[in-house]
């Protein structure tokens, strides 16, 4: 890959990212005039409340809070925001806790509790600001009665590892939790509540989204008892987690908040930032580029090598096609694909991603690669993500690597370190799932 092609598929991607920051997404919709706070097309009389908390969780809640500070300054009475370790911002009134993610820890769990009693103490006369973004919900790990963490922990690992979605996952989580799936609205009513929320799931589900905190939640405990079986986690399971669910699924535990629940009516929830924003942007920055851009998908999912054979196919057959294509194009795909974990390698879905490309780009010097995690952060490790190209290839068999054993044993990042093909953003502080990008060199017809 030549450095014109990293540098352009970098440029691309730092666009994308910026159309999708948190400061600026929230002032994208929350404006002040006077003392009316607006909020979309919704006003709050700010005359009228006694005080005006900011609450919330996730890896980009930070400058959120900081831009709402900003905005509203001291009338804001307090609050409290749960952030990963790392990703914190200057504030001034209201407090961070940094928490673990994606396995919760008890600082996460501490945090969670503290916001609901904040949200409880709430009366009609305030104004709670919710701030949500992806991450939240691990970050926010608190959890049913007779339910340790630790085995919340396990729980949620399970169903990682065995490639299961991130709705499976968070509906498994919601019906542990006494956070999300609406219990923050719960806790909140009769107060005032708008919730100002990025997405990081495919089809932006506001009751997915963080495992809905201010939403009412569309999942059932039937339906974690079908997930359970489906991935063969019923003797796995820790022994209070399957307890519950299954409670749940009997009827003998009450269901999450739905719609309709009175708790919804105080509560305006919107959307800020999605995956698609992103991707527009990283579009119109390729075409500064020089390049045509195709926005593919904005959900793309399934398993990470799969998605990756399919990018290629899609690129190769582009310079085949001379009627419809002239010239260099840009394809982009978003979305979260998921690994299922056989190996004892290292890495996260991006660099997986970017192995399996690099596995069929071996003989293609047209086409190149980046797939990246918005936040920063893929998997467990110091990397967002990897490039590939046929040079991939190239560089892992002069350093004796192999590149399928790699994939075989889930262990992207140490080869893609070793070829210099990872790629290190450190924390970006938003987070909209994933963006693959593949600029394919086709000639001018």
């Amino acid at each position: 890959m030549s450095a014109k092609h990293r540098d352009t598929l970098r440029a691309i991607l730092n666009a994308a990212l910026d159309a999708v920051a948190p400061d600026k997404a929230v002032l994208r919709h929350v404006a002040l005039q006077g003392s009316v706070l607006r909020i979309d097309d919704v006003d709050y009389d700010l005359n009228a409340y006694e005080n005006i908390y900011v609450v919330g969780a996730g890896k980009g809640a930070a400058p959120m809070a900081a831009t709402l500070e900003k905005l509203l300054g001291k009338r804001v009475s307090g609050g409290l925001v749960c952030v990963k370790y790392g990703h914190t911002v200057p504030t001034a009134t209201v407090e961070l806790v940094e928490a673990a993610h994606p396995v919760p820890d008890a600082n996460g769990e501490r945090a969670a509790r503290a916001i609901l009693c904040i949200a409880g103490a709430a009366t009609e006369r305030d104004l709670v600001l919710c701030v949500i973004t992806g991450g939240a919900s691990a970050l926010t790990p608190a959890l049913a009665d007779g339910i340790p963490l630790e085995d919340g922990k396990t729980a949620t690992s399970l169903l990682l590892e065995c490639g299961a979605t991130i709705h499976e996952v968070n509906a498994v989580r919601k019906h542990l939790s006494v956070f999300g799936s609406g219990n923050l609205a719960r806790a909140a009513y009769p107060a005032r509540l708008a919730a100002l929320i990025i997405s990081d799931v495919v089809g932006d589900n506001l009751d997915v989204i963080a495992s809905g905190p201010t939403s009412p939640d569309l999942s059932t405990f039937v339906q974690c008892m079908e997930i359970v079986e489906r991935y063969n986690l019923r003797h796995r399971m820790p022994p209070s987690v399957l307890a519950r669910l299954e409670a749940g699924a009997q009827g003998t535990i009450s269901e999450t908040p739905k719609p309709g629940d009175p708790v919804f009516t105080t509560v305006q929830n919107v959307l800020v930032a999605t995956n698609t924003q992103a991707l527009e942007a990283a579009a119109q920055e390729a075409v500064r580029h020089g390049y045509f851009p195709r926005i593919l998908t904005s959900t793309m999912t399934g398993e990470a090598r799969e998605a990756a054979r399919d990018l290629v196919d899609t690129a190769m057959n582009l310079c085949m096609d001379g009627k419809t294509v002239s010239g260099p194009v840009c394809l982009l795909a978003g979305g979260e694909t998921t690994v299922t974990v056989t190996g004892s390698g290292l890495g996260g879905r991006n660099q997986e991603m970017a192995l399996a490309a690099a596995l069929h780009l071996r003989d293609c010097d047209h086409i190149t690669m980046l797939c990246a995690g918005t936040d920063g952060t893929d998997g467990p490790t110091d990397a967002a993500g990897g490039f590939a190209c046929s040079g991939t290839m190239e560089r892992a068999l002069c350093c004796s690597l192999d590149p399928h054993q790699h994939l075989a044993n889930n262990d992207a990042y140490c080869l893609l370190d070793k070829t210099g093909d990872l790629l290190k953003t450190g924390p970006t502080l938003t987070n909209v799932m994933d963006i693959a990008l593949v600029l394919v060199e086709c000639p001018r017809s």
